[in-house]
């Protein structure tokens, strides 16, 4: 997933996203040590699109307490 996709979903929606792709990747993880035949390259990308996730995530809470901050 890119950086747009996750930028235009709504909070909802990111945090779906975000349980789905953790639950593929335990799954591949555990694919991996148990047959050994589990893709490296898709952990990869899983990881990476949850740093992504997570890094959004905090962009907007940040930009929340901000704004609140400056309200008050």
């Amino acid at each position: 997933m890119k950086i747009e996709e996750v930028k235009s979903k709504t909070d909802t929606e990111l945090a779906y996203e975000l349980g789905k792709i953790k639950r593929e990747l335990f799954d591949l993880r555990f694919k991996a040590r148990t047959s050994g035949s589990a893709d490296p390259s898709r952990i990869r990308v899983l990881r990476r699109t949850i740093a992504r996730v997570h890094t959004v995530q905090t962009e907007r809470r940040r930009a929340a307490q901000a704004q609140t901050g400056r309200s008050s």
